[in-house]
């Protein structure tokens, strides 16, 4: 019995995504949700910015919601791509390496983790999932990165951390006192001298409580 040739594959309907448009599009959307919030940015206006049609964010991103989404995803791969990696930094110098991790976690917590923070309180309630995903992949992350670090340098034996999740958090919620929520309500931040200050005495705090 003769079998039937196999059916050609059909055609794939529209043309595939351009990086750079799809970059446009998101650094327009950051830019309006950041001023106007989720509720009342425009898909027009982010079109517009972004030089594109309306048409094409819905095309590439499927509705605001999902473009919404698409930017807290983008944001936070950006605010965490440079936090250590747990498994480079050195397990015999937990003072060097903390004042490392602080103060990359500082500027974070006082430039580009802004915005993302905003945004995504911003929908808190009504946009779990981008909220869930913010939290996964950026607090939630760095607090396990640095956990890790702890336990190998507990390990070590240069610092005595019996969970060192709790420590980790403990560590980093040190940069989001004042001045944070103050760059958070977009008022005067602190200055070079004070975030210094401040790191060293976090460091300092830390290396009391947990030093071998």
């Amino acid at each position: 019995m003769t079998r039937s040739p196999a059916p050609a594959p059909k055609p794939q309907r529209g043309r595939p995504r351009d990086p750079e448009r799809s970059r446009r599009i998101l650094e327009a959307a950051q830019r309006h949700f950041n001023e106007h919030g989720l509720e009342r940015a425009s898909v027009d206006a982010i079109a517009a910015d972004a030089g594109v049609s309306k048409m094409t964010v819905y095309s590439n991103f499927g509705s605001k919601e999902g473009l919404f989404q698409a930017v807290v995803r983008d944001r936070t791969a950006a605010v965490v791509a440079d936090f250590p990696g747990a498994g480079t930094l050195d397990p015999g110098q937990p003072e060097k390496v903390l004042l490392a991790i602080g103060a990359r976690f500082l500027a974070l917590a006082r430039g580009d983790a802004l915005g993302a923070l905003r945004s995504a309180y911003g929908v808190a309630g009504t946009q779990p999932e981008a909220c869930r995903a913010f939290y996964k992949d950026g607090p939630e992350r760095a607090n396990g990165e640095l956990a890790a670090y702890l336990r190998r340098a507990h390990l070590a034996g240069t610092l005595k951390v019996r969970n060192p999740l709790q420590a980790a958090d403990l560590f980093l919620s040190m940069f989001l006192g004042s001045g944070h929520i103050r760059g958070m309500l977009k008022l005067d931040m602190p200055d070079t001298r004070e975030n210094r200050a401040l790191l060293r005495e976090a460091v300092r705090v830390f290396m009391a409580a947990y030093g071998a």
